[in-house]
Order: structure tokens, then sequence, then C-alpha cells
């Protein structure tokens, strides 16, 4: 299916910098991944991919990492001194390029980070006017905008969990506009990524975390908000 875009998807969002693949989609990358972690960051290894790995530092990707990380926005002007700004916040960090990944986007940034016992890595590509693709948490494909409320649910591959879990998405008066699921093998870990057009109740968290068979529970609303 062809992905749909609009005329502000040409225009681009209100942001810091020169280029909306190379800031403005890195910034909604990093905190999205910020969201995924749970909070912010202590330590990051960051690898910029094919396109970014030649542009990162003259096009301010490096910044606009930094500055997602720290949970600025596309528009705040902190991002500039984001490198300076994330020592002081305690996130250690540091970058790493290879500038020739044939299989992979050409606006494409890993993100591996740590807070306390919590880590993960994310898979994130930009593709213009501020539009993002996550396209692998902790090596599950995932593919979500960012752009809805979105859940992620690490589970056992147990049969039926999928219509299980849309009917308490339904009882709670969740429209879903999207779902996929990936998983390492049969009956072994899987994930299971839903968008959504509007936001989930706690009690509804609460119940699904409480399941036997799942392990992680992760919920984003809309990160621009």
């Amino acid at each position: 299916m062809a992905e749909k875009s609009s005329v502000f998807d040409m225009i681009g969002p209100v942001m810091i910098g020169p280029s909306s693949s190379h800031t403005a989609g890195v910034v909604r990358i990093a905190r999205t991944a910020l969201k995924l972690l749970g909070g912010k960051p202590e330590e990051a290894e960051i690898t910029f991919y094919n396109s970014f790995a030649r542009t990162y530092e003259g096009h301010s990707s490096d910044r606009a990492v930094i500055g997602g990380l720290l949970d600025f926005k596309t528009d705040d002007k902190r991002i500039k001194d984001s490198l300076t700004l994330a020592p002081e916040q305690g996130l250690q960090f540091k970058f790493k390029s290879v500038g020739n990944a044939s299989t992979m986007h050409p606006n494409t940034i890993k993100l591996q980070l740590k807070r306390g016992n919590e880590n993960i890595e994310v898979l994130g590509e930009s593709k213009g006017g501020g539009i993002i693709n996550i396209a692998e948490v902790n090596g599950f494909k995932a593919d979500f905008s960012a752009s809805l409320h979105t859940m992620i649910i690490f589970a056992a591959d147990v049969k039926g969990s999928i219509a299980f879990i849309a009917g308490v998405l339904a009882h709670d008066d969740c429209n879903i506009a999207t779902m996929s699921v990936s998983r390492k093998g049969k009956n072994d870990m899987a994930c299971l990524v839903i968008e959504m057009d509007s936001g989930v109740k706690d009690v509804t968290l609460a119940y699904l975390k409480s399941l036997s068979w799942v392990k992680q529970v992760i919920y984003i609303p809309d990160i621009d908000k």
C-alpha cells in the first residue's frame, strides 16, 4: 500500500536546523527512542548510516539526535547547544558512522540507550519533511511512524493473543489504525506494534501488563505533544 502524504509533508515541520530529514526527523527519532526507554538515557551510542554517516556533523544531525534525547522538540532553540548541554544533564554519548549499508534506508540511525538497568536499541529512518519510520525495536521489526498513539507489547507467542489484545482495546473504545507482529521464531518471543487513533486508559495498560504471557508493555502518545 502506498504511503499517504499531504501538502504538510512537503512543507515540513517548524524546526531548528538546515534540513528536515537531517535535523527534524532525527530529533523525532531520538524523542521516540527516549519514550521507548521510559526517560532520559544516561548513556547513548549513536550510529549514523549512509547519507547520515557522511553529513551528520555538517547538517547538525549530531546536535539533533542529542537534542531529541534531551526531550527537546524540533523547534527548540537549545538544540544548537545540545552537545554541551548533554553532559550537564547526565548524558554521556558517542557517535559512530557506517557509510555503506546497502540494505538500509539512506537516512538511517541506530540508537543504543541505557538508563539504570534499562536498555533499548532503536533503528529509525528519516524520510523527509520530519516524517520518520521506527524500523526496529530491540531487533524486532516495528515499522511505525510515532505520529499516532502507539503501543508495543513484547509477549510470548501464544495462540489467540493478537485477537485477545485487539478485543481488550476495542472494549476500551480504541480504534486501531495499524497493527503488525514479528517474532524471533515459532513459540518464541513476539513483538506486537499497534497504532491507534486515541489514547489508552491506565486501567487497560495495567491489565495488559498483568497478563502472565506479557513481558513488557510500552505506550507512547503522540511524541510531538
